[in-house]
């Protein structure tokens, strides 16, 4: 029963997809954010990111259609949806238009491959893929590389080998192609710059307050498992993040360094400057 009302009290506009409550919650943030405009860029991400702290954390919010579409979800996020959803959100309160449309179009570009919506595979699913998009349009820079990083250069092609997992994949063939395609174009690249984990307490002090923290994991055929913002209190750097173990929005009470120590499939993180 919830499910359903869930999916028949979506709004529409265009392609997005969204509950009244969305609509609400983007004015509740405006209001909060507005008085904090003058203080900068990395203020405005740092007061986004915190807004949604306490936020449940829930899998595979995008999935509720067959046919691909703008989603937007604020009352509750994944790793990946918490970090798109805060980008767009600071973009839009920097913007000259602090609309909802604004919204719109931000996290569409960001989650979108040029920011079109043509089904599945226009969607960015991988971590490294969609830093090389962001990158692509001026939105942040990976630099990993400037802090000592090494170049990882495995063979990305974890969903077309574990199509299983994945409800799209599952039977639809002609997708199956198009993230084969997309995952060729990705490894036609060379890879990715990380920072190895053991290198990741003498950097610390130089990854820059609210960049984006990929975590770049051992598993065959991916890139990174998790995703998150590196969030600096004092001489302490930890991270936000959508937390799969605490199921929520959270500070995490590691520093990043620890993170990735107390993870055996942990090798390192990719970090990105947000420009």
């Amino acid at each position: 029963m919830g499910l359903f009302l869930s999916i028949v009290t979506l709004f529409a506009q265009g392609s997005a997809q969204y509950m009244p409550k969305d609509r609400e919650i983007f004015g509740q943030f405006l209001s909060y954010i507005m008085p904090h405009r003058y203080l900068g860029a990395d203020s405005i991400r740092e007061r986004t990111a915190v807004f949604f702290l306490g936020k449940p954390y829930v899998s595979n919010t995008l999935e509720i259609s067959d046919e691909e579409c703008l989603v937007v979800n604020l009352r509750e996020f994944d790793c990946t949806t918490f970090v798109e959803t805060v980008l767009a959100l600071s973009r839009t309160v920097l913007s000259d238009s602090p609309s909802f449309e604004t919204f719109l179009s931000e996290l569409r570009n960001i989650r979108y491959r040029n920011g079109v919506v043509t089904g599945y595979a226009s969607r960015i699913h991988y971590t490294s893929d969609w830093v090389f998009e962001q990158e692509t349009h001026g939105r942040l820079k990976n630099v990993s590389a400037f802090l000592r990083g090494v170049m990882e250069r495995k063979e990305i092609n974890f969903m077309s080998t574990n199509r299983q997992l994945y409800r799209k994949l599952m039977s639809d063939d002609e997708a199956l192609k198009e993230i084969i395609t997309m995952e060729k174009e990705v490894n036609s690249r060379g890879g990715f710059s990380y920072i190895p984990k053991e290198k990741i307490g003498n950097v610390a002090s130089e990854i820059p307050h609210m960049a984006m923290i990929g975590f770049v994991t051992s598993i065959k055929g991916l890139d990174c498992s998790h995703v998150g913002f590196a969030f600096k209190k004092g001489d302490k750097l930890s991270f936000i993040h959508a937390s799969t173990n605490q199921m929520k929005v959270l500070v995490d009470e590691k520093t990043i360094d620890e993170y990735c120590q107390g993870q055996k499939s942990c090798v390192g993180v990719l970090v990105s400057k947000i420009l």
